[in-house]
């Protein structure tokens, strides 16, 4: 978590927590460079390390008669995700008044506030479209819609607001919302490609195993949720995120027949880590299984890494499944999972996430380039071993 982020700030800065708006109000007058956040059990003020001081903390509170209040020095060490969180719960616990104000459980009563204050912001929040493609073709297959919350005093990753709201009981929740955001913003520019002559929109859409438990995301309930919005379940892919262990397999399986049964797609996000295993993958017999990124990533040079996309292919196939590569961004990586028979390919390399659905890039000239740069080291090493010519053509293809 970053506050007011600015690269230039000094690294040593410390935080004041105090119930008393008024002082921190006052407290930050006096301090140059200080940044205020109001919460509902207080303020804070966080300053650098040699302006905001005990004494002069200690002094001014006592001409506003302000009541106790935590002074921490902020620890840089610690992820900028983390760091003012700690800070802040040890502030509190400093003060002294962490059970009256009802924070004895900090960490979760903080990611509660974060939530909150998330769920507040909902028109400032936006949604971007990343394609994913047909490696044998290089033609769209639909987008991934990823959510990108806007948090201007407390900026937060998806993956950290998911987080939150899995360690707090309220990941269905959050997906009810990220999901009701998603799908009015998709069926905005699906309405428009419509008036434009152009084919419907295909997305794909990220929730956790336990909201596909949930009454919202029964079947005939969801379904109807996305024709209100505009899109037709048949173009709409559930991937299956893998932050939750799943309790209920079996109800899980249900659900998710039930869904394909309407029309949805459903993926399986992650495979290979977490909880994403082959055994939980056979039992819900997804339409597309996603590599993981790690396992994607350098795979053109190792071979266990190939063994693994040889293997998740060879299972993918086998029970009707297509297969996914998350995570391409170099041009050997795309070559090798090509090679290996991945059906779907998704990365920087071949788009961005952007708020406007955009067509990847073009496969053949990615190719194209690869060749031409092995060729030109090719050309260079003439004189070179074999062995070491074929690495250095390798290392020229990205």
């Amino acid at each position: 978590m970053r506050l007011f982020a600015n690269p230039r700030r000094p690294i040593d800065e410390r935080l004041l927590w105090s119930r008393d708006t008024r002082f921190v109000h006052r407290l930050a007058s006096l301090v140059p460079d200080s940044r205020i956040l109001e919460l509902d059990s207080g303020a804070i003020v966080i300053s650098p390390a040699n302006e905001l001081t005990e004494l002069v903390a200690s002094s001014i509170a006592r001409e506003a008669r302000a009541p106790e209040y935590g002074l921490v020095t902020v620890d840089a060490t610690k992820p900028e995700a983390d760091r003012y969180l700690v800070a802040l719960s040890a502030a509190v616990q400093m003060s002294g008044l962490a059970d009256r104000i009802g924070m004895a459980q900090t960490t979760q009563v903080i990611q509660t506030k974060t939530l909150d204050y998330f769920f507040s912001l909902r028109t400032l929040h936006t949604v971007a479209f990343q394609p994913i493609v047909e490696l044998t073709t290089g033609e769209l297959h639909e987008y991934e819609c990823l959510f990108r919350p806007n948090m201007p005093m407390l900026p937060q990753s998806i993956a950290s607001i998911v987080q939150a709201a899995i360690d707090t009981d309220r990941s269905i929740e959050l997906d009810v919302f990220l999901v009701s955001k998603i799908l009015e913003r998709a069926g905005e520019l699906d309405k428009r490609r419509g008036a434009d002559g152009r084919t419907a929109l295909r997305v794909a859409v990220n929730v956790t195993p336990a909201s596909l438990l949930d009454g919202r995301f029964e079947a005939t309930a969801f379904a109807a949720m996305v024709r209100e919005a505009g899109l037709d379940p048949r173009n709409v892919t559930l991937e299956c995120t893998e932050q939750q262990a799943v309790a209920d397999v079996l109800r899980l399986q249900r659900a998710v027949k039930a869904l394909r049964r309407v029309g949805f797609g459903f993926a399986v996000d992650d495979a290979g880590a977490g909880y994403a295993s082959f055994a939980l993958v056979a039992a819900l017999r997804p339409t597309v299984i996603k590599i993981d990124r790690d396992i994607v990533a350098g795979c053109a040079r190792d071979d266990a890494k190939q063994a693994l996309v040889e293997a998740f292919v060879s299972f993918g196939h086998r029970i009707g499944a297509r297969v996914l590569a998350e995570g391409i961004e170099r041009r050997s990586d795309l070559a090798m999972v090509t090679a290996l028979g991945v059906d779907l390919g998704q990365g920087y390399l071949l788009g961005r996430p952007a708020a406007e659905p955009a067509l990847p890039r073009s496969i053949e000239k990615l190719r194209l380039q690869a060749a031409r740069r092995v060729a030109r080291v090719a050309a260079s090493h003439a004189l070179a071993s074999p062995a070491r010519a074929s690495a250095r053509s390798v290392r020229a293809s990205d």
